[in-house]
């Protein structure tokens, strides 16, 4: 078949060609049925890129495989090196209805972040009506916000490794955590990359250590050390969502499940037993609206897991389990606190306070030493 052009437009394009009048009409219905089997690949691309990806006006977030072996197919992620370094991807695990006007607020200040890719709700609380959800004020300042309801309330699934995930550190954090000032999210992930992502970072640490009375590990604070990393907040590798979910030693996740605690404390074993280093505190002030310690928390702190009796013990006794089925004590301690700005060493004598050179005097304050 031979096409001819129109000559009198030299600037036709594709749709200006016409058979030429000799040629049979099969052999036109056999082009144009050519045409159409091209055609269909290439609606279903189009159809399959839209799908991948989400609008930011969005809020159901992208669906989760419920088959444990396309979750550990390594293939359904993309590679290391197509993920990007300079921002995170912020997963915050609700719960508890009580907690969705904070939510609200702390989604809207992770959207203003320049180092946050995107914000997902990873709602665990499948007794909530999806009206309710529906129905959230998820207001944006920029990054995209999406609501994602887990496959069950397990906590292990707040460590699912998701292929719409398109940065190599993910803030893993809870729904009564706020953080103040974006600089020092911007600080922690430098901090990150700095220790080549190998590293957990956070702002809440604690430490195990071993009751020589009882003979168990206990979960405890120490002035100088810590091992743990809560997800209170917490900047983990990409990678490590990947090894907790499908290479955690047999019964880790089961234990988290009964317990319907200790997911953090895991994930510290996992990242400590990959790479034989203990994690990073960096210095901060985040608002935690669930801590025990707060006077007016009501529901947000009646919600909180560490509001529980025993808590400490049953934490203890996590690391006791975790490190039986682990096989060893992978736990290190890490010394001193990263802060994101450089102080004065020196103390100078100012209206008969002593306070560092580069500060005011400060009468209020109770740690100031009188000369």
């Amino acid at each position: 078949m031979r096409l001819r052009k129109k000559k009198s437009d030299p600037t036709s394009s594709f749709t200006d060609y016409i058979f030429s009048p000799c040629e049979s009409q099969d052999r036109t219905s056999k082009i144009m049925k050519n045409w159409k089997l091209l055609l269909v690949p290439l609606l279903l691309f189009l159809s399959l890129l839209f799908l991948r990806t989400p609008s930011p006006n969005f809020r159901a977030g992208p669906a989760i495989e419920s088959s444990l072996s396309s979750i550990c197919n390594r293939n359904s992620y993309p590679p290391q090196w197509q993920l990007r370094s300079d921002q995170l991807t912020v997963l915050i695990s609700g719960f508890s209805e009580s907690r969705l006007h904070l939510l609200q607020n702390i989604t809207r200040s992770y959207s203003s972040f320049p180092c946050v890719h995107s914000v997902f709700i990873l709602w665990g609380n499948y007794s909530t009506p999806p009206t309710v959800l529906q129905t959230l004020n998820l207001e944006s300042l920029g990054a995209p916000i999406y609501v994602l309801k887990n496959p069950s309330s397990s906590l292990n699934h707040r460590f699912l490794p998701r292929d719409f995930i398109s940065t190599r550190a993910v803030l893993v954090c809870d729904d009564d955590v706020e953080i103040q000032d974006s600089a020092s999210l911007t600080f922690a992930l430098r901090l990150w990359s700095q220790h080549g992502g190998k590293r957990i970072v956070g702002f809440f640490a604690r430490s195990h250590g071993f009751d020589l009375e009882t003979r168990a590990w206990m979960y405890t604070v120490f002035p100088d050390r810590y091992s743990i990393i809560l997800t209170k907040l917490m900047i983990v590798g990409t990678e490590f969502l990947y090894l907790y979910t499908c290479h955690s030693p047999k019964g880790v996740k089961e234990f988290v499940d009964n317990a319907r605690n200790c997911e953090d404390i895991a994930m510290n074993f996992v990242v400590a037993d990959r790479t034989r280093a203990g994690p990073v505190l960096v210095e901060g002030n985040p608002r935690d609206w669930g801590d025990t310690r707060n006077s007016e928390g009501g529901l947000v702190v009646d919600a909180a897991l560490s509001s529980l009796e025993d808590h400490r013990k049953r934490r203890g006794g996590c690391i006791t389990e975790f490190h039986k089925l682990w096989g060893r004590m992978p736990l290190r301690y890490s010394y001193g606190v990263v802060g994101n700005r450089v102080h004065e060493q020196g103390l100078c004598e100012k209206l008969g306070v002593l306070v560092p050179c580069d500060r005011d005097a400060n009468l209020n304050t109770s740690s100031n030493q009188r000369t």
